[in-house]
């Protein structure tokens, strides 16, 4: 479980006194002024590291939060009820975390890019049932399953005899890059600048 807590709170305050002034009530009668360095915090400015306020913020803030954590924590928040957020990010959160992992596995099922080993690694975790499981895959597991799923359908290009010259060295020099990026980068943009 990966929570950040400082970052968001610190982000808000840097970004709060913009968007005060861009609202409707505020920027029809402020004048676009300077704005000041940030004078230099104590700790009393800090947020709350015990604050369960901050570590659903910085839960939200983690683009990889599925649906059911974003809908539990906006609640939370809503709510303001210091004890069931904790209560939540000691268990609520695995299981909610548990639930959006099993369908982002179970998406690539449906995903047509989707080759025979990322498609054999999903069915067993879904037989697995072990949200841990899950949740490593998805962070390390899936690019080591997708690169090679990448480099097999990178092959079947450069098999083809009427791959063009120009196609030919784009896959090659994405082979010889050989990182996860530079393969999904060729199968999904650079074949088809190139071809």
């Amino acid at each position: 479980m990966r929570l950040h807590r400082v970052a968001p709170g610190i982000a808000a305050g840097i970004l709060a006194p913009a968007l005060l002034l861009a609202t409707p009530s505020f920027a029809a009668t402020a004048a676009p002024t300077a704005v000041p360095a940030p004078a230099v915090s104590s700790s009393a400015d800090e947020p709350d590291a015990d604050d369960p306020r901050v570590a659903i913020v910085g839960i939200l803030a983690d683009p990889d939060s599925g649906r059911r954590v974003t809908r539990e924590a906006n609640a939370l928040l809503d709510a303001n009820d210091p004890e069931a957020m904790r209560a939540w990010l000691e268990t609520g959160y695995r299981t909610a975390q548990a639930e959006d992992d099993r369908v982002a596995i179970t998406r690539l099922l449906a995903d047509p890019d989707s080759g025979r080993r990322v498609i054999a690694e999903v069915n067993a975790l879904l037989d697995a049932n072990d949200p841990e499981a899950m949740r490593a895959w998805l962070e390390t597991g899936y690019r080591t399953a997708q690169a090679e799923d990448d480099r097999v359908a990178i092959a079947r290009i450069l098999a083809d005899p009427s791959t063009s010259p120009a196609l030919r060295a784009a896959a090659h020099a994405a082979l010889d890059d050989n990182t996860p990026e530079a393969l999904r980068h060729f199968l999904e943009v650079g074949r088809h600048q190139v071809a």
